[in-house]
């Protein structure tokens, strides 16, 4: 159901309170005056990598590729910068949804896939900041800006200090407030309703993609905005590995497995993951092993994440269980942080090592067995308490499915 707050009206879904808004922003504005900048700048591409940081300062999902920048002041109203025609802008209070702590949006008709254009941002942002007086300025992750734009800003604003403020705003992204652990759950809640109506659904002479348009659609209902369904179905011992959309033309038959991840964000924009195997008829033992053994490597993993561990010691920990098993260490991301983006950090991996477990993060715990001769993985999401416990946020069975 959608939520509407005071200053919206009805065509507006899931939007955060301007409470837990104010929240971000005071918390940022203390970190910004004790690095003493003046202003930050953070940029959205898509609404599944990188959109994280833009929508965490402004509550606003960029639904397409053409990039939205925000410039977050220490001191007044955010100005946003998008695509829309030549030189215009419009002015705002800040006290309205979907313009929230914004006072201006200034637009530009550039979009990536489109070179000549690559500068057309930077240009009006360096106007509006020379205009401004920001004389330090603050980069949150510009791993996420188009090359062109942050090539050119800095060539306009060579008087400019810029400073990397990416960790400083992960710090505080990480830890997630009450109110967005309430969005995580209800994530939660819609992928394990999605899941199980997949099992209801799934039957043999389905192609892999009707399931996964399945899924998806079931998710929009449910209140998902974006996301991706990976899998495939197989006939063993050939594994059902991890396959995209365009690989989905493979018809189920009885007897076959069948892998299904559901990646999608729910309502207010929240990722979370579930993972589980499906077999059609009765699952083989040395498939069932293989589901008990990494179940097991899961919890193995989730029981370290303790405030104030380290990442690699417990990446480190996973890949001698593995290995213990007679299975392949890990060499890909199997346990991370999430929030507006689909990977978000902390990253569980040997070279995260600047940031520890810490108390009200949740991450997505998904190790699998990989090789050329097997494919098997479970996905959950997990909630690291205070006390050093954990909680398992989805809440369908943790079982092999059997069709």
């Amino acid at each position: 159901m959608a939520v509407v707050m005071e200053g919206t009206d009805e065509r507006t879904l899931h939007p955060i309170s301007t409470a837990e808004l104010e929240r971000r922003w005071n918390a940022t504005r203390v970190l910004m005056r004790e690095a003493g900048l003046d202003a930050l700048i953070a940029q959205s591409i898509n609404n599944q990598s990188g959109c994280g940081y833009f929508r965490w300062f402004t509550d606003n999902p960029n639904i397409s590729n053409n990039p939205m920048t925000v410039v977050f002041p220490r001191d007044g109203l955010m100005t946003v910068f998008q695509q829309g025609p030549w030189g215009k802008e419009r002015k705002f209070d800040g006290k309205s949804i979907p313009n929230r702590g914004v006072g201006k949006r200034v637009f530009s008709p550039s979009y990536p896939a489109i070179q000549y254009t690559g500068g057309y941002d930077a240009e009006i942002m360096a106007r509006e900041i020379l205009k401004e007086g920001h004389k330090t300025v603050g980069m949150v992750c510009p791993a996420t800006w188009y090359c062109s734009f942050g090539e050119k800003l800095k060539e306009l604003l060579k008087d400019v200090k810029f400073v990397d403020f990416t960790d400083s705003i992960d710090s505080l992204k990480s830890v997630k407030s009450p109110e967005e652990m309430e969005m995580v759950r209800r994530t939660c809640a819609m992928q394990d309703e999605v899941m199980k109506r997949v099992a209801q659904f799934i039957k043999p002479g389905m192609r892999d993609f009707e399931v996964y348009a399945f899924a998806q659609y079931q998710g929009q209902l449910l209140g998902s905005e974006a996301g991706l369904f990976l899998g495939s179905s197989s006939t063993p011992p050939e594994p059902a590995a991890f396959k995209q959309r365009w690989q989905m033309g493979r018809m189920i038959r009885k007897g076959d497995a069948f892998m299904l991840l559901i990646e999608n964000s729910g309502p207010g924009g929240y990722y979370t993951e579930l993972a589980r195997p499906f077999f059609f008829g009765k699952a083989p033992k040395e498939l069932t092993d293989q589901f008990d053994l990494i179940k097991e490597a899961q919890q193995n993993t989730v029981k370290k994440l303790k405030p104030g561990a380290s990442f690699p010691d417990i990446w480190h920990a996973h890949n001698a269980f593995m290995t213990s098993n007679g299975k392949p260490e890990e060499e890909r991301l199997y346990c991370h942080g999430q929030g507006y983006d689909l990977v978000e950090r902390p990253l569980l991996r040997h070279d995260e090592t600047r940031m520890k477990v810490g108390a009200n993060m949740y991450f997505a715990c998904h190790p699998e067995i990989a090789t050329e001769k097997e494919f098997m993985t479970i996905c959950d999401n997990f909630l690291v308490n205070a006390d050093g416990s954990q909680e398992r946020l989805h809440k369908f069975p943790q079982k092999y499915i059997e069709v």
